[in-house]
């Protein structure tokens, strides 16, 4: 079994305010869990409305399966017009890992 993590810092284009911060980053978060059957949140910043934190989880049997989905997770967080991607951590840990 291999678990994978990413967490995403993220700039928030012209928000002006926490109820249009909602209105970016949830649509994310949805997105990231309907299309990937992963377990995401908004993880940190809640209280800055031009930053935002997103940590996102995922379980598979196979090393290559989980890389591959995390790849499709950042491809898309990346690709959103409406945030700049500041920084990604990922993290894999498999059955041998201490």
């Amino acid at each position: 079994m291999y678990v994978g993590t990413l967490s995403f810092d993220l700039l928030l284009g012209d928000v002006r305010s926490l109820k249009e911060k909602r209105s970016v980053v949830r649509p994310i978060v949805a997105e990231l869990h309907r299309k990937y059957a992963v377990s995401v949140a908004e993880t940190g910043e809640q209280d800055l409305y031009r930053r935002a934190h997103i940590g996102l989880a995922a379980v598979s049997g196979e090393a290559g399966h989980l890389t591959e989905v995390l790849d499709r997770c950042e491809r898309l967080v990346a690709a959103r017009p409406e945030v700049e991607l500041l920084s990604v951590r990922r993290r894999i840990h498999g059955d041998d890992d201490e």
